[in-house]
């Protein structure tokens, strides 16, 4: 399976996300909204980089347990309750992000939210993948 980066010179030249990616063969994944939050569904404390790198790990925990790994997510949007939070904290946000994602940079979508499903919550973060192999939806 290749996931191939679409980025048109009219478009200019993305930074830290492609502007779209081919993907095949594979199934699709769907990841719902994570938020920064444990098992408990507890908000875990620290911050919007904090929380940004649970809510991404989340995701990955749903991507891997469908047999997939960080470089099949073809999309990430990202929800967030304080955009200025993100762009005050984006060298720290993108160490959190290529620690967990490498140099792989899927189409994303950053969006201003004024609440998410818990009170506490700063970050959610979904996705769509493309997963290798057959057609057993079954993992996990």
């Amino acid at each position: 399976m290749r996931h191939h980066p679409i980025n048109p010179s009219s478009l200019g030249a993305p930074k830290g996300f492609s502007h779209g990616i081919a993907a095949a063969p594979g199934r699709l994944l769907f990841v719902a909204g994570q938020i920064g939050a444990d098992a408990q569904d507890q908000v875990i404390p620290g911050g919007f980089v904090t929380q940004f790198a649970k809510a991404l790990d989340n995701v990955l925990e749903v991507v891997r347990a469908a047999g997939g790994e960080p470089g099949h997510i073809c999309r990430l949007t990202m929800y967030a309750t304080d955009r200025q939070a993100y762009l005050s904290d984006l060298a720290a946000v993108g160490a959190a992000y290529r620690q967990r994602m490498g140099r792989h940079f899927p189409a994303m979508a950053l969006v201003e939210v004024s609440a998410l499903v818990l009170d506490d919550a700063m970050i959610e973060i979904e996705a769509t993948a493309v997963i290798p192999g057959g057609d057993d939806a079954t993992h996990g």
